[in-house]
């Protein structure tokens, strides 16, 4: 009478069974960690990028011959709101400065960083927008007549 062996073992198993499971579900945990933060930095540049964009706007607004600089930091605040949550807008200022001594409306932004989701923790960030500042015509004198060729 032969015997029967009480378990079986192949050839060709080495007790890895399972091992496939975890595999998975520690390159699938790294892939889907991997995939957040790309998706993260694509926001916070984005976020950064839209504020770049609003506080450019404002300055241009502000730096027109009729208007002032504080209207580009309103008109700076309203599209920051249009476009983003509305604590992005809280910390807008605008000014005027000198660059190559040129006359210049700068606006500042600073808002959250994001750093899950758009929740931001206590890091800021920091933009700012410049435009050229027109000159208002001043009114000639009637009486001086302007020097050129005549018609």
């Amino acid at each position: 009478m032969t015997r029967i062996p009480r378990c079986r073992h192949d050839a060709g198993t080495t007790g890895e069974n399972g091992s496939a499971i975890v595999d998975f579900a520690l390159v699938g945990a790294l892939l889907t960690l991997l995939f957040v933060a790309i998706l993260q930095l694509g926001l916070v540049l984005h976020v950064r990028n839209v504020l770049v964009d609003c506080a450019s706007q404002g300055a241009r607004l502000g730096a027109l011959a009729d208007s002032d600089p504080q209207a580009g930091a309103d008109r700076t605040r309203e599209l920051i709101r249009s476009e983003l949550a509305d604590r992005y807008a809280d910390h807008v200022s605008a000014g005027t400065a000198e660059v190559d001594g040129l006359p210049t409306v700068e606006v500042r932004v600073e808002a959250p960083l994001p750093v899950i989701g758009l929740l931001g923790v206590g890091r800021t960030l920091s933009v700012s927008g410049h435009a050229l500042s027109e000159q208002k015509d001043e009114p000639q004198d009637p009486a001086v007549q302007p020097v050129g060729p005549g018609p």
